[in-house]
């Protein structure tokens, strides 16, 4: 029987042309896939962690990519980042890279965490192939981001940068996609670590722009591209990687290799009750307002690929 999201090809429609409704139902296609009909997924559950890959790599695959994997072993078990690249017009070295992780935490299916990431990655590479930007894009589906990895070797984006920064690649910003299927607009929605409440709003209905310092020029520019794209309301911190939140993600692992990087994010256990819980499931995501900040990514995404300096 015909798959009924393939009856219609949307292969080549583009950020400008296509309608909000036609994006959140193919992210929640990604995430009912990955949080659904694969669900946990980490080294102790080795085939489920291997069916997330092979999903996202068809899905590149399927836009007309081709995949490239960094395999190496944790735990004994084969893990792979999968990397898709959108070539420069003119062969630029500088780089924009935007990657999201794939697996879950032991005991949760991982529908906003991190699925919706996944899902938002992959839906960049679709309005992204057929750019011919100032800039090399490349777009990284890491594996291994939670613990026991995070902040260690193991952990994907740390072996990815590690790798980068040995070839001496220019990336001059990653972005890290981290939960972006939650928002809430009732008051007291939305908590912050000490202090930032007197700052920012109460409800959590906006995506945030998180670095640490030394990214903050990086961080302005993206959230100033992304304004520019989109009215979806958007936050912006910069602060030291101590704060409760601000590391944890795969940004940190470019920051130990001095790249500039910034988490985009719905805030995650700030906001999202389910996080890091068996209730992480895809139906409680908000897919419409996922497309939008997704659409404005990849419009502020393109800015920058072609702000080349």
């Amino acid at each position: 029987m015909p798959d009924p999201h393939r009856l219609v090809d949307t292969s080549a429609i583009s950020v400008e042309t296509e309608s909000p409704l036609e994006l959140a139902t193919r992210l929640r296609r990604h995430v009912e896939a990955l949080a659904g009909d694969i669900g946990e997924r980490h080294v102790r559950r080795p085939q489920a962690l291997h069916a997330a890959e092979e999903y996202i790599a068809s899905e590149f695959r399927a836009l007309g990519y081709e995949v490239a994997r960094q395999t190496y072993r944790a735990e004994g078990v084969a893990s792979s980042n999968l990397e898709v690249t959108v070539p420069s017009a003119g062969g630029a070295s500088e780089i924009v890279l935007v990657g999201a992780h794939y697996d879950t935490v032991p005991g949760s299916p991982g529908a906003d965490d991190n699925a919706s990431g996944v899902a938002g990655l992959i839906e960049l590479a679709r309005f992204l192939r057929d750019a011919h930007c100032a800039r090399t894009v490349k777009l990284v589906a890491f594996v291994n981001e939670e613990p026991p990895f995070f902040y260690w070797g193991e952990m994907g984006s740390r072996v990815y940068a590690r790798a980068a920064r040995a070839r001496g690649e220019d990336i001059r910003v990653m972005l890290s996609l981290e939960m972006l299927g939650c928002y809430v607009d009732a008051k007291d929605s939305q908590s912050y670590p000490p202090l930032l409440g007197m700052f920012y709003p109460d409800a959590g209905n906006f995506i945030a722009f998180v670095s640490n310092l030394r990214s903050r020029r990086a961080l302005a520019a993206l959230v100033r591209a992304f304004k520019s794209e989109s009215d979806f309301p958007a936050e912006k911190l910069a602060s030291p990687a101590i704060v409760p939140g601000v590391s944890w993600s795969d940004q940190i692992s470019f920051w130990r290799e001095g790249y500039p990087a910034v988490m985009v994010t719905d805030t995650a256990f700030y906001r999202y009750r389910h996080y890091h819980a068996a209730t992480d499931t895809p139906e409680k995501l908000d897919y419409p307002r996922m497309a939008r900040v997704v659409e404005g990514l990849a419009k502020a995404v393109r800015k920058l690929a072609d702000d080349a300096e």
